[in-house]
């Protein structure tokens, strides 16, 4: 059922159209300047001369109108914030026919509608640049109201922050929260800094299936489908790891993709079940090299996003300037805990777990244990950019064994603020080690553990080829994007994050059958 707004928009709709007016014009607008360059550039020293933006042609969302008269002023918001705009009756109407201002601009248009307007900049005698507009054009009319955001003296003080509307709507979060729009380009920021990062080591960005026969390279449970052509099960992938491996396998020497990855599990502010990482692997490297090039590539995309190695999150303030902290597993767990767990078998370290009171079930292992401990007592307090390493060999199928330390893995992980925002290893490139590895996480599947992995044969048969010594990483853009742009929740940098169906989605369809 529509709103009394949305009705009175439609009526004004249809007086727009019987005026001759077409309200959703086909043909280009001719846009040739924006309000955050007028505000920025404009002199009034030239003002006289009529040479600074007297011939300024702008189209945006109208988000203000004052009517006075046979003048009014207005705001028009554009891609880059608002302008002031002041529109005669006599300028824009210049013959008999003022239809379009006593008609269109002061009784049919409405807040949130887009526009073209041409005019000259001038300074009002309160000192506000603004448009003196001589041409207004009907771009798009606006059917239903936007959210109403209270502002004074230019600052907003009553904003919409309802995120059950933000994140279902994020069109009009946009429109009505602009400093949203910061957050995306930040995002976009990560990403073209670690792209030309990257490229200038000679690293190739290629692309590996999303739809794949066999999910691997994470302890993650998947998202299923079924393929009706080929008449089989396929898996939304949980990692592109094992596809970029078989890349190294065929002779590229650094490849990586920023790939959109599903698991099906639980939702938080730290996870929605579609997420973005880039996976990098690089051949004749090992994870040392690896820690050191993430410090570097890191400190770059602080410096790029925010200006300085020091980003603001929460009330902490982090420095990713190198070098980072580094912390073995075990030298975590007994620095926070008090206790050494290395030389404890399964049954003491779940012993410790119980003292400890971190919540276990029978299905864990050694691996899954210490990771639970590591989780509950020591992620949480790492706040400055820190590496974890050597983590049980148990904890990571696909990882070298260390060189200098048994029963470990030259594996890390990177951790800021209390969550881990990157994964890496030197890979595992023995066929009969990592087939063995497999094994052992079928045996952890009959366990009950629904994140172990499966046996990929064709990966295997891929490393009996032979792969060159190799490090890999994982990073996590949503993660990253929140630490760069102080964002306390997931769900505020995704676009679209995913949402339960709306209480009456059901009740629409229903009306519409």
């Amino acid at each position: 059922m529509l709103s009394e707004q949305e009705i009175v928009r439609r009526e004004a709709l249809a007086q727009i159209k019987a005026l001759g007016i077409e309200p959703y014009p086909a043909a280009e607008y001719p846009v040739n300047a924006y309000a955050a360059d007028i505000k920025e550039n404009y002199n009034q020293a030239e003002e006289e001369a009529d040479r600074n933006y007297q011939d300024a042609a702008l189209a945006g969302r109208i988000m203000m109108k004052r009517i006075m008269g046979k003048a009014s002023f207005a705001e028009l918001q554009d891609s880059t914030g608002r302008i002031q705009l002041y529109i005669a009756r006599d300028t824009i109407c210049p013959d008999e026919n003022k239809d379009l201002y006593n008609k269109v601009f002061k009784k049919l248009s409405d807040i949130g509608d887009f526009i073209g307007i041409k005019g000259k900049t001038f300074t009002t005698k309160t000192g506000e640049i603004s448009i003196k507009v001589s041409e207004f054009t009907f771009l798009s009319k606006s059917l239903r109201p936007l959210p109403i955001v209270k502002e004074k003296d230019g600052e907003v003080y009553d904003a919409v922050t309802d995120p059950d509307f933000r994140y279902r709507q994020r069109y009009a979060d946009l429109v009505i929260n602009p400093a949203i729009r910061d957050t995306f380009r930040k995002r976009t920021l990560i990403y073209s800094t670690m792209r030309k990062y990257l490229d200038t080591k000679g690293y190739l960005e290629v692309e590996t299936p999303i739809l794949q026969p066999i999910y691997g390279g994470a302890a993650a449970r998947p998202f299923k489908t079924h393929h009706n052509t080929l008449d089989m099960t396929l898996y939304l992938r949980i990692a592109n790891e094992l596809y970029l491996k078989r890349l190294i396998v065929g002779g590229f020497e650094g490849v990586y993709e920023f790939s959109k990855d599903f698991r099906n599990e639980g939702m938080s502010r730290f996870h929605n079940p579609e997420f973005t990482q880039i996976e990098l692997y690089v051949s004749y490297k090992d994870y040392y090299w690896m820690m050191d090039m993430t410090e570097e590539m890191i400190e770059q995309v602080a410096i790029a996003t925010n200006g300085t190695t020091k980003v603001q999150v929460g009330e902490n303030v982090i420095d990713f300037k190198r070098p980072w902290k580094r912390y073995t597993m075990y030298e975590a767990i007994e620095h926070f805990t008090g206790i050494d767990i290395s030389e404890m078998d399964e049954d003491a370290v779940r012993e410790t777990a119980k003292k400890l009171h971190v919540p276990t079930d029978p299905s864990m292992g050694r691996g899954k244990l210490i990771d639970e401990i590591f989780g509950e007592k020591c992620e949480a307090q790492l706040i400055q950019p820190t590496f974890i390493t050597d983590y049980p060999v148990e904890m990571s199928p696909l990882a070298k064994k260390h060189r200098d330390k048994p029963g470990l893995v030259e594996r890390f992980e990177g951790i800021c603020n209390g969550k881990e925002f990157c994964n890496a290893f030197s890979e595992l490139n023995d066929p009969i080690d990592q087939r063995e590895r497999f094994e052992a996480q079928l045996e952890l599947g009959k366990r009950g553990d629904e994140e172990a992995m499966t046996l990929d044969e064709d990966f295997l048969r891929a490393l009996e080829y032979g792969m060159p010594p190799t490090v890999g990483i994982g990073i996590g853009m949503d993660r990253l994007a929140m630490i760069m742009t102080n964002s306390n929740s997931i769900q505020d940098v995704l676009f679209f994050p995913q949402m339960k169906p709306e209480a009456n989605q059901g009740k629409e369809e229903d009306a519409d059958e």
